[in-house]
């Protein structure tokens, strides 16, 4: 990377310094995984978060790509020719696609235009004459080139100015004009297209609209796109048309005034068939990108939320899919999440049946929690759980937990699911997909697609690649947040682990069933095709609770082993006793165990983990019970005040079920007596809040919900 490209990449990464980003990349080209670099070459790199490296390593890519084309650009304008030694270091001289796209767009392959045929023509000369502004007779100048394939005048003129035209809009100067303009005074409108206002109901909002593009927000932007795709509306986007065309007049309009005349008509013309479409199509792309990103960055933040709720731990288990018809399927887990028993039960056909069998499952399988599914019967299923252990089980203090269904039915019918059960069929899945979630959401929803989820907005209208890489970010940076069992973690949640992936974490699978549990992280080196890198960016992340060395079960790295047993020997103790003794920790001086390569953020890191090793990062998980009283939407009245759980967050507001099937609505503007610009300031994802109901609408099941108290 050249200095150029250095100051490219910090500005698209948010200002940080060539230095850093120097160190950054050559620790990704080495390999480097971002989770690894972040916590373990905080010396290194200046102490970047994940963030950071994750901005770093987008624009790196850009460069990256930048150069690729580069070169295909060189070569193709190599083989017409047309390369001479300026050219070349024009080409070699910019670092974004948009400038090279711009001085490649004279000499790219497309198809005939009127410029062309007009140059074929033989009007190539006129058209220079009256562009430089010099012609004082444009039209006597014109009779010149008259021909059989030009018999008039005014053939030879519309030609010149269809030639002048084209070289106005491969102005590279003219095009960065125009996109000033755009960036500064850019509309977006959109109408209802004819006869189709019946169809488009649901885009009513937009019939009649217009709003700045460097203000429309995100949402509905998207929406607005969503109705163009859908075939309903007609959308623009543009500046006001006299400023763009006085912007290149000033440009462009020069010499004696009957030259002037043609280039005005010319540079007009340009401006509505060739520069505006053109700019448009540049705006259009990246207001989408903007928007798209917009999108992503909610649904990702929603994500991580979803990620990092609150487990239950290992606890035995009682899970409930929930179903009128068909019974609710019940399995019973371990604390390690295996299926021990399952069973269908019918309590609302047969309810002392259902209860005995409730009643004998959890007795037997020593169940220490109930996990309900929150769909179709949900609330009426939770209401049966609670009735059996009030009547039986009261002194056991077992505790009903309501879980998120969202996704278990696409997990079900997984090849992950047929794998993992391929005996069972795919409503007992589901069941233990729902006990799963309540012992652990992280190793649970990581066998799914993330978008399957549940969480927000417009997840199928935004641009699915970039989708997908900021989803898995997500995942593997919560994954390697938490800390992974290495003897316990199914192959989907290794395979998030830094330098792990699909294949390596299907190794340590096979390995551990052909051999037993792992005793120490140096023993997955024996795992086939896990090599010194990939241990080297995985170790950290991975947890051995049952280890001889009690460091296996920390985030303290392997290669950081050594500090800590210097650290206990000076002490005159063992590693396991400074692990155990706070005392014995506040004796350590840091300074003495500085060096090149080890400085006081890595120092500092593993004390923090000697304090708590191994600990969770995840907050302890609080019970929830939804308003008794309140089971339907019929059952709400406006006024009423009662507990909820936010479901899903957007850019307008968030979504919360107060227990009746129907999220209510939370509006950004109904969440506090203040301005708030982003949800996330105010709710998280499966928070419990408390709202006021606002407004009901049965018919149309819409609930309006405030927390303004």
């Amino acid at each position: 990377m050249n200095q150029s490209q250095l100051q490219i990449i910090s500005q698209l990464s948010g200002g940080i310094s060539s230095r850093q980003i120097t160190t950054t990349i050559q620790l990704f080209d080495e390999g480097g995984t971002v989770p690894f670099i972040a916590r373990y070459r905080k010396e290194m790199t200046g102490q970047l978060d994940e963030v950071q490296l994750f901005a770093i390593k987008e624009a790196y890519e850009k460069q990256l790509e930048a150069d690729k084309r580069r070169a295909t650009i060189l070569k193709a304008i190599a083989e017409q020719g047309k390369l001479t030694p300026q050219l070349q270091q024009k080409l070699e001289a910019v670092y974004t696609l948009q400038e090279l796209e711009d001085i490649y767009l004279p000499y790219k392959q497309k198809r005939k235009t009127r410029a062309m045929l007009a140059a074929e023509r033989g009007l190539e000369p006129l058209a220079l004459v009256i562009f430089e502004g010099k012609e004082t007779d444009p039209e006597r100048r014109a009779a010149q080139f008259l021909n059989q394939a030009v018999p008039k005048i005014a053939d030879a003129l519309q030609g010149a100015r269809d030639i002048m035209a084209e070289w106005v809009s491969e102005n590279p100067d003219a095009r960065n004009r125009m996109r000033n303009v755009f960036d500064r005074g850019a509309i977006v409108t959109a109408k209802v297209k004819k006869n189709k206002e019946g169809e488009a109901a649901k885009y009513r909002d937009y019939f009649e609209f217009s709003e700045a593009l460097n203000k429309i927000p995100s949402h509905r932007l998207l929406a607005i796109r969503r109705g163009e795709d859908e075939g309903f509306l007609s959308v623009d986007l543009g500046p006001d048309a006299e400023q763009a065309v006085e912007t290149l007049n000033r440009i462009f309009l020069k010499g004696v005034a009957a030259s002037r005349t043609q280039i005005e008509i010319a540079v007009k013309d340009s401006y509505k068939r060739l520069l505006k479409p053109s700019i448009e199509a540049e705006f259009s792309n990246l207001s989408k990108e903007k928007a798209d990103r917009a999108a992503i960055q909610i649904f990702a933040d929603n994500l991580r939320q979803l990620l990092l709720a609150s487990p239950l731990g290992q606890k035995k288990v009682l899970a409930i899919d929930p179903g009128y018809r068909t019974g609710c399927k019940v399995v019973c887990l371990d604390a390690q999440g295996n299926l021990r028993a399952d069973a269908v039960v019918y309590p609302f056909d047969k309810p002392q049946d259902a209860e005995d069998s409730l009643r004998n499952l959890i007795k037997k399988h020593q169940v220490e929690a109930v996990a309900v599914g929150n769909g179709t019967a949900g609330r009426e299923s939770e209401a049966f759980a609670k009735m059996v252990l009030d009547k039986h089980f009261a002194a056991e203090g077992i505790t009903v937990f309501m879980v998120s269904e969202q996704g278990a039915s696409i997990y079900s019918a997984s090849e992950v699911a047929r794998e993992e059960f391929p005996h069972k069929d795919i409503t007992v899945r589901g069941a233990v997909s729902i006990g799963r979630r309540l012992l652990d959401p992280l190793a649970e929803l990581v066998k799914l697609d993330p978008k399957s989820i549940g969480v927000g907005q417009y997840q199928h209208d935004v641009e699915q690649t970039l989708l997908k890489k900021s989803l898995d970010n997500v995942v593997e940076s919560c994954v390697n947040l938490v800390g992974v069992n290495v003897n316990t973690a199914s192959k989907n949640l290794l395979s998030y682990v830094a330098g792990l992936g699909p294949s390596l974490a299907k190794n340590i699978v096979e390995y551990r069933s052909e051999n037993g549990n792992f005793a120490a992280r140096k023993d997955l080196l024996k795992v086939p095709r896990l090599g010194a890198k990939a241990f080297e960016q995985a170790a950290g992340f991975l947890r051995i609770p049952a280890a001889a060395n009690p460091l296996d079960n920390s985030s303290v790295h392997p290669e950081s082993y050594d500090i800590v047993q210097q650290m206990a020997r000076d002490l005159g103790t063992t590693v396991a006793e400074l692990m155990q003794k706070p005392a014995l920790r506040k004796q350590i001086d840091l300074q003495k165990y500085t060096s090149k390569t080890v400085g006081m953020p890595t120092l500092l890191d593993i004390v923090k983990e000697l304090d708590k090793p191994g600990l969770d990062p995840r907050a302890q998980l609080k019970h929830f019970e939804f308003d008794p009283s309140v089971k339907t939407i019929e059952d709400l009245r406006e006024g009423m005040i009662l507990p909820g759980i936010v479901t899903n967050i957007t850019a307008f507001g968030a979504f919360v079920d107060v227990g009746v099937k129907q999220d209510g609505l939370l509006h950004v503007s109904q969440m506090a007596n203040r301005f708030v610009k982003d949800p996330n300031e105010i709710v998280k994802i499966h928070e419990a809040v408390r709202v006021k109901i606002t407004e009901v609408d049965v018919k149309r099941k819409r609930i309006a919900l405030s927390t303004k108290l």
